[in-house]
C-alpha cells in the first residue's frame, strides 16, 4: 500500500459524506481502507462516477493501485474455508501489522491406504486449540504424489477433497497434476510446483484450470524470470518457493533467500517477485534422525519463517510438540500490535455462583482475562468476576498507566449491579493492584482483599482467606 494516511485516501473520495458505503463520513471510509476493512470499490458514488466519466475512472484505478498491498494476495480454496495468503505491506510487524497469518498445510500421500488418509485428514480437520478467546485451527491438506501414477494421485486427491479443506497438490509430473485437477480444479487448489524443467506444462495447467501455482527454484533470478513469464502469460495467482534447506548452512541460505525476496519486493518495489512465499518445514524429514528429531527441526524451521515472511507452509508432523508452538507463535506474531486483544468489560458468572460467593476483579486484556477465567473455572471456584475496561492492558501496566483506577472500579460495580447479587461487600483484587486497596475502599465502601499475584494460586488463597473473618 503506497499510502499510509486516511488523508491521502480522502482526496480521491467524493467527500460528500453520503453514507452509502455504510460509514458516516468519507474520512471514516478512508480510515477503513487504510485498515484493509473495505476496498475503494465499496464506495458506490466513486464506482458510479467512474462508469460515466473517464477522469473518475482514472482516479478510481489510481486509488486501487495506491491501496493495493505490496505483496499480492492469493486465495487457496473456495467458500468459507478459503484461505488468503500474502497481501502484506510491511517488512516489520511494528510498522503497521501483518494481515494474513501463515497458512499451515499438513501432508498426505497417494501411496497411503484410505484408512491412513482418513486418519490424517481427520486430525487436521478436527484440530482446535483454544487460546486467548479464539479457537485456532489448521488451514489445509497437502496431497503429495509419491507414486508418480496419475490415477493413484487422482484417487487420493478426490478422497481428500471430501474433507472440504483447502488443498495444495504436490506433483512435479504434469500428467499427474492434470489428472488431479480434472477432479478438483473447482476447489481452487494451489498446484506445486513449476520448475525449470516443467514450467511450460505447469503454465498451461494454471491457465487452463484457473488455479494458483507455486514456482520453485533456489536461484532467485530464475524464480523472478519464471514469475515474470507466468504473469505476462496471464497467471496472476503466483506463490514463490525459494527451496527450504533444513539445517546448518542450508537453512542459513534459505533464510537469506527469503529475506532478499521480501525486501526486494517491498523496498525495491520489484513487482516481479511481489508474491507470497512458501516454506516447507517438511524438508526436515530429509535429515537423519528419529521422528522426534525431525519434528523438532520442523518446529525450528516453522518458527524461523513465521517471524520472517513465510505466507504458507507444508508440514509432516502432527504431534503437539510441533503443532502447538507453531500455532501459538503464529497467533502472537499476527496479532495487530496497534490494538490490544481485549474482551468486553462487565460481569461474568463463574460456575453458577450464589450470593455468598466471592467477587473478583480483573482487566479486559484478553490474555489476563482468559487466564483468570480458566483458573477459576478449572478449579471449580464459584464466584463473580468483574472485568474492568483498561483499554486492553494488563493489570500492572493499567495500574501504572491510570487505566485501572478506584473511580472506574466504583463505576463498574454500579453498572453491573453486582451489589444486588451478593450478600457481602468484599472485593478481591489482583496482587499486582495491591497499591489501589485503600483508594478502592474509600471510593466504593467495599472491603478490599488483596489476592495472589498469580491467578493459579487463587484456590489455595481462598482456602485460607474465604470467607473473610468479620472485623470486630
Amino acid at each position: 500500500m503506497k499510502v499510509k494516511s486516511p488523508l491521502e485516501v480522502y482526496k480521491f473520495l467524493p467527500q460528500t459524506n453520503c453514507g452509502e458505503c455504510g460509514y458516516d463520513t468519507c474520512m471514516s471510509f478512508a480510515a477503513q481502507i487504510i485498515d484493509r476493512n473495505v476496498k475503494p470499490t465499496d464506495c458506490p458514488p466513486l464506482v458510479e462516477n467512474a462508469k460515466k466519466d473517464k477522469k473518475f475512472e482514472k482516479k478510481l484505478k489510481e486509488l486501487i493501485a495506491l491501496t493495493s498491498p505490496e505483496i499480492a494476495e492469493v486465495i487457496i480454496g473456495v467458500g468459507d474455508n478459503a484461505v488468503k495468503i500474502g497481501g502484506e505491506d510491511v517488512l516489520h510487524r511494528h510498522e503497521l501489522t501483518y494481515f494474513n497469518p501463515t497458512a499451515f498445510f499438513f501432508d498426505v500421500w497417494d501411496t497411503m491406504d484410505e484408512a491412513q488418509i482418513d486418519e490424517r485428514c481427520s486430525r487436521v480437520v478436527e484440530y482446535r486449540k483454544f487460546y486467548v478467546g479464539d479457537f485456532i485451527t489448521l488451514e489445509g491438506i497437502a496431497v503429495r504424489c509419491t507414486s508418480n501414477d496419475p490415477e493413484k494421485f487422482r484417487k487420493a486427491v478426490k478422497k481428500v477433497a471430501e474433507y472440504g479443506k483447502p488443498m495444495i497438490l504436490v506433483a512435479l509430473n504434469p500428467e499427474c497434476m492434470r489428472a488431479a485437477l480434472e477432479e478438483v480444479a473447482d476447489q481452487r487448489p494451489l498446484i506445486y510446483a513449476a520448475t525449470e524443467d516443467n514450467w511450460r506444462e505447469f503454465l498451461e495447467l494454471a491457465l487452463e484450470f484457473k488455479v494458483p501455482v507455486t514456482l520453485r527454484s533456489k536461484d532467485l533470478n530464475t524464480l523472478k524470470s519464471m514469475a515474470k513469464t507466468f504473469k505476462e502469460s496471464g497467471v496472476s495467482d503466483i506463490v514463490l518457493d525459494p527451496v527450504t534447506e533444513p539445517v546448518g548452512e542450508g537453512l542459513k541460505a534459505t533464510f537469506e533467500r527469503v529475506v532478499q525476496l521480501r525486501r526486494t519486493a517491498i523496498l525495491g518495489e520489484d513487482k516481479d517477485v511481489a508474491y507470497p512465499i512458501m516454506i516447507t518445514p517438511i524438508a526436515a524429514w530429509l535429515i537423519d534422525g528419529d521422528e522426534v528429531t525431525k519434528g523438532y527441526w520442523e518446529t525450528v524451521i516453522a518458527a524461523t519463517f513465521i517471524v520472517k515472511y513465510a505466507d504458507v507452509m507444508i508440514f509432516r508432523n502432527l504431534e503437539q510438540y510441533t503443532v502447538m508452538p507453531s500455532v501459538i507463535l503464529r497467533y502472537n506474531i499476527y496479532t495487530d500490535p496497534r490494538t490490544p486483544v481485549q474482551v468486553e468489560p462487565g460481569l461474568r458468572e463463574i460456575n453458577n455462583p450464589g450470593p455468598d460467593d466471592p467477587v473478583f476483579i480483573t482487566t479486559n486484556f484478553a490474555l489476563t482475562y482468559y487466564t483468570v477465567e480458566s483458573d477459576l473455572t478449572s478449579n471449580n471456584i464459584k464466584g463473580w468476576l468483574l472485568v474492568l475496561d483498561t483499554e486492553g492492558l494488563g493489570v500492572e501496566v493499567s495500574v501504572a498507566g491510570g487505566q485501572f483506577t478506584a473511580a472506574k472500579v466504583k463505576d463498574l460495580i454500579k453498572e453491573t449491579g453486582v451489589e444486588e447479587k451478593v450478600n457481602h461487600r468484599y472485593l478481591i483484587i489482583p496482587g499486582l493492584a495491591a497499591r489501589l486497596q485503600g483508594a478502592i475502599e474509600d471510593e466504593t465502601g467495599w472491603t478490599v482483599l488483596v489476592g495472589p499475584m498469580d491467578s493459579g494460586r487463587i484456590k489455595g488463597w481462598l482456602e485460607k482467606q474465604w470467607p473473610p473473618k468479620s472485623k470486630e
